[in-house]
């Protein structure tokens, strides 16, 4: 099992939530960016040229069974859901069989709203309780996979 980051829009206590996380319990945590993005860690960083879903397709590619994905982008949970332990939206909550569906058509119909020259609400400022829930919704995983921690 591993941690995989989706790192191009990845917020800095997410993180810095999972690289305290991958020490604890000795994951290995991956983090794929693309070029254009800065990105200091102890440990693998990925990099890709840039490019719209360059990032992606290098996760689709390197997912392995039973790893766990952090990500904000639902097409990109969509692909790997079924081999993943756990994908884990940055805002702190599980992307899952049972909410993928109405998630992609949410994003579905905002891109449309956009496309037509409409405006839609961008995210909100991050919250603490936001950082919380993500620790929670990791940690529930790594305990569930690998018991307590070490």
């Amino acid at each position: 099992m591993r941690i995989i980051i989706d790192g191009d829009a990845c917020p800095q206590r997410v993180k810095e939530i999972c690289e305290r996380a991958a020490k604890e319990y000795g994951v290995e945590l991956i983090i794929v960016v693309d070029i254009d993005h800065y990105i200091v860690s102890d440990f693998q960083i990925i990099i890709v040229e840039q490019g719209r879903d360059s990032v992606d397709y290098k996760i689709v590619q390197i997912f392995k069974e039973g790893d766990i994905l952090v990500t904000q982008d639902y097409g990109l949970a969509s692909l790997v859901l079924a081999k993943a332990s756990a994908v884990i939206h940055t805002a702190g909550f599980f992307i899952n069989k049972n909410n993928i569906d109405s998630l992609l058509q949410s994003r579905y119909i905002s891109e449309r709203i956009r496309k037509q020259g409409g405006k839609t609400k961008g995210p909100s400022k991050r919250t603490k309780e936001q950082d919380e829930n993500f620790r929670k919704c990791l940690y529930k995983v790594l305990n569930e996979k690998l018991g307590r921690k070490k």
